[in-house]
């Protein structure tokens, strides 16, 4: 081996590193309000971008020096820009999916869909299943659960699945009861359960694995269509101003198709995939270990996805005591918690992250005990676990996410959307511990937001509106929903952008608008930071860039 002298090294290393440094940008933006959301430097007007990376922020002749003869120029004419917007939350395929199907979300009477659905079955072929997605009888004036005879009647000749818009539920007709043997003697599976009329028969709505006997006789959606699906689903995330998503359960074959899309280059999105499967399944992933940036930074494998509970809306999230509005049910648990605990113990030992759906009060608790169980185990400093949704909280469990290290991954948008019939489920004193997240803050922890899409709009400015001010679009109510859990703007931006990279094991790549870092931003044609609460909603996206890229560009 040869050593140079260091002064020698010197010599040849230092032309090298000036020629590097000297090289000019692809792209330099100018002219912007630039909000970082880097608290080394919070606000810039410029930026420059080389190889799809951020090489200067600050002032634009800061950024000018970077410049060379085939620089690009994006002079914005003192827009606004933010670091790209991540859902923390969200199910891809879902809303692909969702895209192509009959639309429910909206919809404000059960006559209202049962029109959606007989248009759809004129254009079906005999016997095809009409499957659609977005209900909530919540918004209707008749907030009981539908039962299917009125759907039966309208489309007698195809079966019809039709989930709620959490998920959690569907409601079906006749014909899809015939062909998954669903009858008055069929028995509620674990975790399931089928709703009946007083004479014990199916009433046509499923909650959690009841859905199970019916989507196993709904024919396989194919590679092509998932593939279709997908790159909807991303050019829409797109055009909200989402440069990426936590993709909350995904797969085996779903997360090969990914791969495929990202080799050929048509992966327009930073995904941190939730891996889910069965324990066969995690372990060959355990094996593999985890991986970060594949694929020009496109997507990460780092955790694993668990459901252990229902959703509020049907009554399947797990209570410590009763429902209001339903005595004698408590919501369901999901997941076979000693197999989660067993999961729990392999990530700590193999550097996963486990992130457990849990939306009710008792959910919650039974998720932190176990991760508390795990740790007890396998003490590991920085897991980052993580509990998704975390919308029910007994106030003693609060400060319990930040003693475990334990993240609650929120969404903003739920709370505008189930704030005016929480209180009849489960009562105003269990009600201040609903999306807590003032109180959650206050320990020390972080709130990645999300919005759980399809379940909510695609546009992540909702949940930032609601961090901001717990109120609805229309204002509703004034002052705020239990306005003391509300956020400032700053955290509200944090929530979407560096806080979900810190979620995902990714805050020295993204999530800030900082050098060295992914140049993925978003141009926003006024100033949500500034902008009155009543106007936040009436911001466009005029510009979603990805790696130095426009993805998206808004049409005038």
């Amino acid at each position: 081996m040869i050593f140079l002298p260091v002064a020698l090294v010197f010599l040849v290393v230092a032309p090298v590193l000036a020629a590097q440094q000297q090289r000019p940008a692809d792209l330099i933006v100018t002219n912007a309000r630039i909000y970082t959301a880097d608290q080394t430097r919070p606000t810039a007007t410029a930026m420059a971008i080389r190889d799809g990376r951020i090489v200067f922020v600050g002032s634009e002749r800061g950024a000018m020096t970077f410049a060379g003869s085939s620089t690009e120029r994006m002079d914005l004419d003192g827009k606004t820009v933010i670091p790209g917007m991540v859902d923390a939350h969200a199910h891809l395929v879902g809303l692909g999916q969702t895209l192509r199907r009959v639309d429910l979300v909206g919809t404000t009477s059960y006559e209202e869909i049962i029109e959606r659905v007989v248009k759809r079955a004129r254009s079906a072929e005999p016997s095809e299943w009409i499957l659609g997605r977005g209900w909530d009888q919540n918004d209707w004036a008749d907030t009981r659960f539908p039962t299917h005879e009125a759907l039966s009647r309208a489309v007698p000749n195809n079966p019809v699945y039709l989930t709620r818009v959490d998920g959690h539920a569907a409601l079906i007709n006749t014909k899809a009861m015939e062909l998954a043997g669903v009858s008055s003697g069929t028995r509620d599976p674990e975790g399931g359960r089928f709703i009946r009329d007083n004479e014990g028969n199916p009433t046509g709505v499923l909650i959690d694995h009841a859905k199970d006997p019916v989507t196993r006789v709904i024919p396989a959606t194919s590679d092509e269509e998932i593939r279709a699906a997908t790159l909807a689903a991303i050019a829409e995330a797109n055009r909200w101003g989402l440069t990426g998503i936590h993709d909350a359960g995904v797969g085996e074959r779903t997360i090969g198709i990914y791969e495929d899309l990202a080799r050929e280059g048509n992966y327009n999105l930073r995904n941190y995939v939730m891996i889910r499967a069965n324990e066969a399944t995690l372990d060959r992933f355990m094996r593999r270990g985890t991986q970060e940036a594949l694929f020009d930074g496109r997507i990460w494998f780092h955790s694993i996805k668990i459901t252990i509970d229902g959703a509020l809306g049907s009554r399947g999230a797990a209570l410590l005591e009763d429902y209001d509005d339903e005595p004698g049910n408590r919501g369901l648990i999901t997941a076979d918690l000693d197999m989660t605990r067993r999961v729990a113990v392999k990530a700590l030992r193999n550097g996963f992250q486990l992130n457990v759906h849990a939306i009710g009060d008792r959910a919650n608790r039974i998720a932190l005990d176990i991760f508390e169980d795990a740790l007890n185990e396998v003490p590991v400093a920085d897991h980052r676990f993580r509990i998704e949704h975390a919308q029910i909280l007994n106030y003693q469990d609060i400060p319990r996410f930040a003693e475990l290290g334990v993240i609650p991954s929120m969404q903003g948008s739920h709370q505008t959307s189930d704030m005016y019939w929480v209180p009849a489920r489960i009562g105003w004193s269990r009600a201040q511990g609903t999306y807590a997240w003032r109180s959650l803050l206050n320990t020390g922890v972080v709130i990645p937001n999300g919005s759980d899409l399809p379940v909510e709009h695609v546009n992540p400015l909702i949940s930032f509106k609601a961090f901001v001010t717990r109120r609805d679009a229309s204002g509703f109510p004034q002052g705020g929903w239990l306005p003391a859990e509300r956020t400032t703007r700053q955290e509200a931006l944090l929530s979407m952008t560096l806080w979900p990279a810190f979620a995902a094991f990714m805050e020295n790549e993204t999530g800030s608008l900082t050098r060295g870092k992914y140049a993925d931003f978003v141009v926003l044609d006024q100033d949500i930071m500034t902008v009155s609460d009543d106007r936040i909603l009436d911001t466009k996206v005029e510009l979603t860039v990805l790696g130095g890229k426009v993805v998206y560009r808004r049409r005038t």
